[in-house]
């Protein structure tokens, strides 16, 4: 039985991985392609952005897969594997945090997946405008350094800075494909089917890389999520925004929500890296559709009761949280 393709998409949090993923999945018509997204947070954003297609689409949420939900990637696996639905590639975008070492041990010492899969490569998506300041976290180094595939991303929002990037990048990972993207525009002949994952690569940077063992994760970060019922202002949103990346735009290292604005029949979908910030309308909300506010913040120093007394005031009328 030949194996299936898997590409593990990785990168630190707000990268663009999931910008990424949608590409792959509104252009490789006619595949079918099995999908899973893991969140660090315990309300999952991600899984309702990308974009609907036929593709088998899998979301674990509150836990990296890489530590704490591994156990669960491994089912998830299993489960589409075994299931009717025909499969012609596996594509994992992992969290934020997560250190892709860990993964790639399930890939060698699973034996379903081992003998199912074939890793194809880890493309890790960097953020050009924030990378300096990224590389403060070990987690966003270990995904520079065991990629095979680098997209250098919101290349346009660092002018002047490519060169200075790409030989920082090139310090951490001397061997992996580099390519310059704005919002992960790129063929994906570049980074699809390139059988560019060699794990001798990966045991050069760790050595124990098959030692079963997990990722601890950094316990200064910490995550809210907020779930509300009732419509927002958009003006007192824009101004509890603006007031929350000036004041706290270095803690906040991720921020996202799908949030229902007043008298808008489209949801608002927004997303953030600390202090900067952008929205756009999502898909419709559908007839009869229960319209859930929901946010997640991922960062240092987070005050769950003030954000989420913030959100509140947002409300265009009181409106109880959902639990």
């Amino acid at each position: 039985m030949s194996k299936l393709p898997a590409t593990i998409i990785t990168g630190f949090l707000g990268a663009g991985k999931t910008t990424l993923l949608n590409r792959i999945l509104t252009s490789r018509h006619g595949e079918k392609i099995a999908v899973i997204v893991n969140e660090f947070g315990e309300i999952g954003i991600d899984g309702q952005l990308v974009i609907g297609t036929d593709e088998s689409i899998v979301e674990l949420s509150n836990g990296c897969i890489c530590c704490t939900v591994r156990q669960d990637l491994i089912a998830a696996v299993a489960r589409i594997l075994d299931s009717d639905r025909h499969v012609d590639r596996f594509i994992i975008e992992t969290t934020g945090l997560a250190d892709p070492a860990p993964i790639i041990q399930s890939f060698m010492l699973d034996e379903i997946i081992r003998a199912r899969l074939k890793l194809d490569a880890i493309v890790t998506v960097v953020d050009a405008e924030h990378l300096m300041l990224e590389l403060e976290h070990e987690e966003a180094r270990e995904q520079i350094a065991f990629a095979d595939i680098l997209l250098l991303n919101k290349i346009d929002r660092a002018p002047g800075q490519a060169q200075a990037i790409e030989r920082r990048l090139r310090e951490l990972t001397p061997l992996a494909d580099i390519h310059k993207t704005e919002r992960c525009d790129i063929d994906l002949n570049l980074i699809l089917d390139m059988n560019r994952f060699d794990l001798r690569n990966a045991v050069r940077i760790d050595p124990e890389i098959l030692n079963d063992s997990t990722h601890e994760h950094d316990p200064g970060i910490t995550s809210v999520g907020i779930r509300a019922m009732g419509a927002i202002s958009g003006d007192r949103l824009n101004a509890w925004l603006n007031s929350l990346v000036q004041t706290q735009g270095q803690d906040l290292l991720r921020y996202k929500g799908i949030l229902q604005l007043q008298d808008e029949p489209r949801r608002f979908v927004f997303h953030g890296v600390h202090m900067t910030y952008e929205g756009a309308p999502g898909k419709v909300w559908a007839h009869g559709e229960t319209r859930i506010n929901e946010l997640i913040f991922i960062g240092r120093n987070l005050d769950a009761a003030a954000l989420t007394s913030g959100f509140a005031a947002c409300l265009t009328e009181c409106s109880s949280l959902v639990a």
